[in-house]
C-alpha cells in the first residue's frame, strides 16, 4: 500500500493579484488530504472518496483495457466527478506515460480532513497527492487541469507558512515563519458558502485595473505584515489591503458589505465572496458577534494554521 498527504490552503496576502506576480503570503492549514493506493489483481481502477467523517460522497470504477489507459477509461454516466477525475488522470498519464501502465489494477481511496465546502483545497490537494503516486511534477498537472496561480500546490507540499510568487510560469517559494505573539486574537470564520475560485479570476481578469502600481503596494503590505509584531498594525495592515483590493477587483471588501458594524479588523481570504474571512479580536467577542450573525464555524488561528519555525 502506497500513502500520500498533502495540506490544505489559505491565502493571507495577494490574492487576485497573484495571478499578476504579487507576492503572496500563503498559509498551508493542518487540515489535509490523504490518498491511499492498493494494488488490486482486476485490471480496474476502483475509486472512493470519503469525507470528514468518513462516509463516501463519492464512488466510481474505470476500465483499464488493454493497459492502454489513456485510449480508455470511461464510465457509463455522466457524473461531473467522474469525468474531472478521468480528466486528471488522464493529465497525469501524459505527463508520465508509465503511469497506470501495469497489467493489474488499483484500489484507491482518498479521504478529506476538512468540509468539501470549506474552500481550503480539496482540489489542489487531490492533485498533489495523484501527482506524487504518478511521480510526476504536480505544479504542471495543475496546469494541465485546473489552472490558477498555483499557490495552493506549494501549500500542499509544504510544513510553513510561504511566501509565493509566479513569474510567468516560474514559481518562486519562498518558506517564512509567521509567529505571531497575538495569534490568541485570529479567527477564522466561515461564509457559508463556497467561493468557485475559477468564477472569482474571471471577475478578477474582467475588471482589474491600475493592477502593476496596486501589486507593488500589495508587495510591501506582505512584507509589512511578516514583519509586524502587535495587533494594531496587523489590523492596519490587512485594513489597507482589502482597500487595495477592493479597489483593483472593483468589490466592496467583507466588512463593509456584511460587516460593518464590527469593532475590530476583517480580511477576505482567497476569492472574495465566500469560504473563509480572518477577523481579530478576543475569542469571546468574535464567537458573540458571529455566531450573533449566523456564523457559527468559527476556528482559531493556532487551530487552523500550521506552526512556522
Amino acid at each position: 500500500m502506497e500513502r500520500f498527504y498533502s495540506h490544505g490552503k489559505l491565502l493571507l496576502t495577494g490574492e487576485y493579484v497573484v495571478l499578476d506576480g504579487a507576492k503572496a503570503l500563503a498559509l498551508p492549514t493542518t487540515f489535509g488530504q490523504t490518498l491511499t493506493v492498493e494494488g488490486i489483481d482486476e485490471p480496474k481502477l476502483s475509486w472512493r472518496s470519503l469525507d470528514e467523517k468518513g462516509a463516501v460522497w463519492f464512488e466510481d470504477e474505470f476500465a483499464l483495457l488493454n493497459e492502454q489507459f489513456a485510449r480508455l477509461l470511461t464510465t457509463q454516466n455522466d457524473n461531473p466527478v467522474s469525468k474531472r477525475l478521468i480528466n486528471i488522470l488522464h493529465a497525469a498519464k501524459k505527463l508520465n506515460p508509465e503511469f497506470l501502465s501495469t497489467k493489474k489494477g488499483y484500489s484507491v481511496t482518498s479521504k478529506l480532513e476538512f468540509p468539501n465546502d470549506w474552500g481550503l483545497g480539496s482540489s489542489s490537494t487531490l492533485l498533489n497527492n495523484i501527482a506524487q503516486w504518478a511521480k510526476i511534477d504536480a505544479f504542471a498537472l495543475s496546469h494541465a487541469t485546473f489552472g490558477g496561480s498555483g499557490y495552493d500546490i506549494a501549500c500542499a507540499q509544504h510544513d510553513s507558512a510561504i511566501v509565493y510568487e509566479l513569474n510567468k510560469t516560474i514559481s518562486k517559494i519562498t518558506p517564512v515563519a509567521f509567529n505571531k505573539a497575538f495569534e490568541n486574537k485570529l479567527f477564522f470564520i466561515h461564509l457559508n458558502q463556497k467561493q468557485n475560485s475559477r468564477e472569482a479570476i474571471k471577475t478578477y481578469q474582467e475588471n482589474k485595473k491600475n493592477s502593476k502600481a496596486i501589486i507593488v503596494k500589495i508587495n510591501a503590505l506582505t512584507q509589512q505584515i511578516l514583519e509586524c509584531d502587535s495587533l494594531k498594525a496587523f489590523e492596519l495592515l490587512i485594513d489597507a489591503h482589502e482597500t487595495l483590493i477592493g479597489t483593483i477587483t472593483n468589490q466592496t471588501p467583507v466588512k463593509q458589505r456584511l460587516f460593518d458594524d464590527y469593532k475590530y479588523a476583517i480580511k477576505s481570504l482567497g476569492g472574495w465572496g465566500g469560504d473563509f474571512i480572518l477577523a481579530t479580536g478576543t475569542k469571546n467577542e468574535v464567537s458573540t458577534y458571529f455566531k450573533g450573525k449566523g456564523y457559527h464555524t468559527i476556528i482559531p488561528f493556532t487551530e487552523m494554521i500550521l506552526e512556522s519555525h
